[in-house]
């Protein structure tokens, strides 16, 4: 059976000095090394561990990395329940994801985080991920040290923004 890791990096603001402090996480579901390897890259970068979409955001965030892959054209379930399940602030979410057949999962997660109300950025990291025979060995080093650049550029975009 094949398994993938879904994952949420989170940011959040700590109440001393604007300083940002880190909560993050992965959760075990279709391709487990491909999200792993994004997961682990994105938090090396952020200098962050990692937290299942299992464990429910309990206090409001500036700042969710939500990993997600498709199954079939639809967002798993897992990350359905997981955005569901969301009863907090959340300041704004990146989207990042592999995909072997379709280019990203983020028309999907738009729809299912619209309907929460919860903001979605533009910026997204996607890349091919292994399925089968198709996109073997991805993702690449190329590809996590893209995952690594995006990550930093979006939080360093959302502190100037917010003047953190």
């Amino acid at each position: 059976m094949i398994a993938e890791l879904e994952q949420r990096i989170i940011y959040k603001k700590s109440l001393a000095g604007g300083k940002i402090s880190v909560q993050n996480g992965n959760t075990l579901l279709f391709k487990r090394r491909q999200y792993e390897k994004l997961a682990r890259a994105i938090g090396e970068e952020l200098g962050i561990p990692a937290e299942t979409t299992e464990v429910p955001l309990n206090e409001d965030v500036d700042i969710l990395f939500l990993g997600s892959s498709v199954y079939a054209y639809g967002v798993d379930d897992h990350v359905k329940v997981f955005i569901n399940d969301i009863h907090v602030n959340i300041g704004i979410v990146y989207n990042f994801s592999t995909a072997a057949l379709i280019k990203s999962s983020y028309p999907q997660v738009n729809k299912l985080l619209l309907d929460k109300q919860i903001c979605l950025a533009t910026e997204e990291y996607a890349c091919k991920g292994e399925f089968g025979p198709l996109h073997r060995g991805k993702p690449d080093a190329r590809n996590l040290k893209e995952a690594r650049k995006f990550a930093r550029k979006m939080v360093n975009k959302y502190v100037n923004e917010h003047q953190i």
